[in-house]
């Protein structure tokens, strides 16, 4: 008899096919988020799940889900899972790393771009019908060649935006939790340089570290005040990193020129001041949105399924003491 799987959130017809032939496969391709309450009743006879950001996978969950062995999820973020418990009830965890490094790093350059030049606020102008004659200080907005770039953790996608500032001759500065090796620094072209003096330094500050209890508000009112009144803000990590209703205040204040985000605390509600703001560009966290590496994310999940309810060894295996 196969194992019964549920594939959480629409997904390419591709990965349900993959996934046929090795599992009882129930799917939502309706695509509704389902309630904390609906998702326990779902798993409770499953024993894998494919899962995305809007899935809680908790003790609570996991108490009442007795059978399930694995928990496989469609992005390379994981706080929407808690390990401790996953670990408590033997359950694998997966995640997608590596795939989407590149097309995240894509859309950090297109917000900071979108932002500096202040796009949403040109095109908006054209699409209002108030454009009537070309004037000389027209939407004045920052240079992004020769610029000081910023960056909030060197980790895989950071570096990647690291590397795409060579073609823009910018000095790049970053800061982490653990310095970089020397390799990795002279790849990126990147200068280690404390929290405090990137944030004072940096014309364009883009942030690329993960979610956690740790790295909550991990840039604040304290590290905003830091920044050039000149200067923006790029945020396509994790909702909550960033200090939301801090940001909201230097923007009105006029202490900060601007913010790109596509990710925000407690999305997809979002902090109502953004939307009264016109330069600040809003994306709806589709950093990782192109049609190629999507797919790929949801298979390389589909593969992380089939491995750990087969061979009990996932190539993404995110706490070994869940096997």
């Amino acid at each position: 008899m196969k194992k019964k799987i549920f594939v959480t959130r629409e997904v390419f017809g591709e990965v349900l096919d993959f996934l046929a032939p090795h599992f009882e496969v129930a799917d939502n391709q309706a695509d509704r988020v389902l309630t904390p309450e609906e998702l326990t009743q779902v798993l409770a006879d499953k024993e894998g799940a494919l899962t995305t950001l809007t899935e809680r996978i908790d003790e609570n969950l996991l108490s009442r889900c007795p059978q399930l062995r694995a928990v496989c999820n469609i992005a390379v973020g994981y706080n929407n899972i808690d390990l401790t418990a996953c670990n408590k009830h033997g359950v694998m965890a997966t995640n997608t790393p590596g795939v989407l490094d590149d097309t995240t790093a894509d859309f950090a350059w297109a917000l900071i771009l979108a932002t500096a030049r202040r796009l949403n606020e040109a095109e908006a102008y054209i699409r209002e019908g108030r454009w009537d004659k070309w004037k000389l200080k027209q939407f004045l907005g920052l240079d992004v060649h020769h610029a000081t770039l910023g960056i909030v953790g060197l980790g895989r996608i950071g570096q990647v935006v690291a590397r795409r500032a060579t073609g823009f001759e910018m000095e790049v500065l970053y800061h982490d939790v653990q310095r970089a090796a020397p390799e990795i620094e002279s790849a990126c072209r990147a200068k280690y340089v404390t929290k405090d003096e990137l944030f004072s330094r940096a014309d364009i500050v883009t942030v690329h570290i993960p979610y956690s209890p740790q790295t909550h508000h991990a840039v604040g009112a304290a590290e905003i005040a830091l920044m050039k009144p000149s200067a923006i803000l790029i945020h396509a990590a994790r909702g909550g990193v960033v200090d939301d209703a801090a940001l909201v205040e230097a923007l009105r204040k006029g202490t900060l020129a601007g913010a790109g985000l596509d990710v925000f605390e407690g999305e997809p509600a979002l902090h109502p001041g953004f939307l009264e703001m016109k330069n600040v560009v809003l994306s709806p966290h589709i950093a990782s949105s192109s049609e190629r590496t999507r797919f790929k994310m949801a298979m390389m999940a589909a593969e992380n399924c089939v491995a750990a309810l087969t061979a009990g060894n996932p190539p993404n295996l995110l706490n070994p003491k869940g096997k």
